[in-house]
């Protein structure tokens, strides 16, 4: 009976210590079919769409964005070659993190004083679903952990 109970008390605290799960949002973009799931809670700030429905951007409250975009791979460059492009930024623009697959791309870095994480998928039709994530350095530990969630969830026919 003793071993039920503190089964109970260690569940029931294990339970209210776990965090709440986000309400998540999945945008799909009519234009090219990409989509994005994200937690709504932490970006809550819709802009206006662009007039080429390309894509569309969220703020957070507390300085990240995201940005849910696609364009079409006019160039027909590769990954490898695309990765190479997007990589020369312009200004304070660093890359820190690469990774080039057959099918897509991942850009890490900083740009302007803040982090970004760059996510390409190369999809059916010369057409590129892409994600960009950006926080200040000093929102680490709460943007670095959505990265691979963020960046996973991304698609496109």
């Amino acid at each position: 009976m003793a071993l039920a109970r503190r089964f109970v008390i260690l569940a029931s605290v294990a339970l209210a210590a776990a965090p709440a799960l986000a309400d998540t949002l999945t945008y799909r973009n009519a234009r090219f079919g990409t989509s994005l799931s994200f937690p709504a809670e932490v970006f809550s700030d819709q802009m206006e769409a662009p007039a080429n429905g390309d894509g569309m951007t969220w703020l957070s409250a507390d300085g990240a964005s995201l940005a849910v975009y696609a364009s079409n791979n006019a160039l027909n460059l590769s990954p490898t070659e695309f990765a190479d492009q997007a990589s020369q930024g312009q200004g304070e623009f660093e890359v820190t993190y690469r990774r080039v697959a057959d099918d897509w791309v991942v850009l890490s870095g900083y740009e302007e004083g803040k982090i970004f994480y760059y996510r390409f998928e190369f999809g059916a039709d010369s057409v590129i679903h892409a994600m960009l994530l950006k926080y200040p350095p000093t929102l680490r530990d709460k943007y670095d952990p959505l990265t691979g969630k963020l960046g996973s969830s991304l698609e496109g026919p």
